[in-house]
């Protein structure tokens, strides 16, 4: 029994997929689901793993958290000096007047 599902539940879900998907599909489809299985589980230790981290050293967790905001920051804001692509100079202001 696998998950609750008995042979006959499994045999079923089984045919309706060997229907749905063809014989030659199948091996693709279950190669598939494998690796998204493993990558979910992965990411799932990884969130699991910081998470425990965060519990035992909460300082090391928040130097992470400044360390990624100020480079998320920083990719954003561009260079200094400028606005939207744009340089910023002492004409501007006298363009207006």
């Amino acid at each position: 029994m696998i998950g609750g599902l008995g042979i006959q539940e499994l045999l079923i879900v089984f045919v309706i997929a060997l229907i749905f998907f063809g014989g030659k599909k199948l091996p693709e489809v279950g190669q598939n689901l494998g690796k998204a299985l493993r990558n979910f589980k992965a990411a799932e230790e990884e969130v699991q793993q910081e998470l425990e981290d965060a519990v035992k050293d909460p300082s090391a967790s928040e130097e992470k958290t400044e360390e990624s905001v100020s480079k998320n920051s920083g990719e954003s804001e561009g260079e200094p000096g400028k606005e939207n692509g744009s340089e910023k100079t002492a004409d501007d202001g006298q363009k207006d007047r």
